[in-house]
């Protein structure tokens, strides 16, 4: 009796000890969780998709001559037979925009690939190695950033289009510069993202026993450091997109982009702007391709940069 008592009175209740780690998400879920709940920016991304699907298949769906001149058929409003009507030339306009989609975007990402590789590499070394060489490098961060980048923009191709034209073609020749030009111009704000990353994370307690173990500075920093600091870099990319579009639009609107048999959508602009009174769809869809892809890249920017945000829950 006395035993059955003990147990009713101090039965021991069951325990279920469960492994914490497989409710908790991953930094990768987490962010992609935090970037699907931004209606804006699923927006932006679900936009952009579909430029890039346009842009890639659409050609091979449309199939009408880019470059076919039919002066009976110049200037016509969009109909069935040409959706976005014609220009001066009587080439279709939609034909036209899916094409030169292609080189616009490409100009965007090669010239995004271009400024974060230079940004990177200046940023890690200035903020890694400090002294002098952070002196040196964050004093020609702090002139390019000085320098007005449109002019400076228009006389680089100026000075440089018909050298780079002889070398590597008309076309091939001036997408190299202007991805080159563009990209060249806009590192800055990276470099100083990343040199800031480096300065805070280098001085951390795993960082210095990294080093104690003997990690090289080489490891030190690619494998160590740049990928603690890598989130405003993702950030800064998708932003450099919209902002090389833009760019390239705008030296194509001057007449000191690509040629005129080339569609981008910039050049697009530059050949209506004669049109306006009479053709303005010459203007507004090529316009409304340019507003719509960088409005979903900033989207998609302003979307990472929350979801990548630690500070945020």
């Amino acid at each position: 009796m006395l035993k059955r008592w003990l147990n009713r009175t101090f039965t021991i209740p069951e325990i279920s000890i469960t492994s914490t780690t497989a409710g908790q998400e991953s930094l990768t879920q987490e962010a992609w969780r935090k970037f699907r709940g931004n209606r804006q920016a699923m927006l932006g991304a679900v936009v952009l998709l579909i430029i890039v699907l346009s842009v890639v298949f659409g050609p091979l769906i449309y199939s009408v001559p880019i470059n076919k001149i039919d002066f009976a058929k110049s200037t016509l409003p969009p109909s069935w037979e040409h959706p976005f009507g014609t220009n001066d030339l009587g080439q279709d306009i939609l034909a036209r925009i899916l094409y030169g989609g292609r080189i616009s975007i490409a100009v965007g990402v090669f010239s995004m690939v271009v400024a974060i590789t230079l940004g990177i590499l200046i940023g890690a070394l200035s903020g890694f190695y400090g002294g002098w060489l952070d002196v040196v490098l964050m004093r020609l961060t702090d002139l390019c950033l000085a320098l007005p980048r449109l002019p400076l923009l228009l006389l680089v191709i100026f000075l440089f289009r018909d050298a780079i034209k002889a070398i590597a073609g008309a076309e091939l020749g001036i997408f190299v510069l202007v991805v080159l030009v563009i990209g060249g111009l806009n590192w800055m704000s990276v470099a100083r993202l990343v040199r800031a990353g480096f300065l805070s994370v280098r001085e951390q307690e795993f960082v210095t026993a990294a080093r104690a173990l003997g990690a090289s500075p080489r490891r030190l920093i690619w494998i160590h450091i740049l990928p603690n600091v890598i989130s405003p870099v993702l950030v800064a990319a998708t932003l450099s997109v919209s902002t090389a579009i833009v760019t390239e639009s705008t030296l194509s609107f001057f007449g000191l982009g690509f040629p005129p048999d080339v569609p981008t959508w910039g050049r697009m602009l530059y050949d209506a702007q004669n049109f306006l009174e009479f053709a303005p769809y010459m203007v507004v869809f090529p316009g409304t391709a340019i507003f719509l892809t960088v409005l979903s890249i900033n989207y998609i920017g302003d979307g990472l940069r929350d979801a990548l945000d630690p500070r945020l829950s």
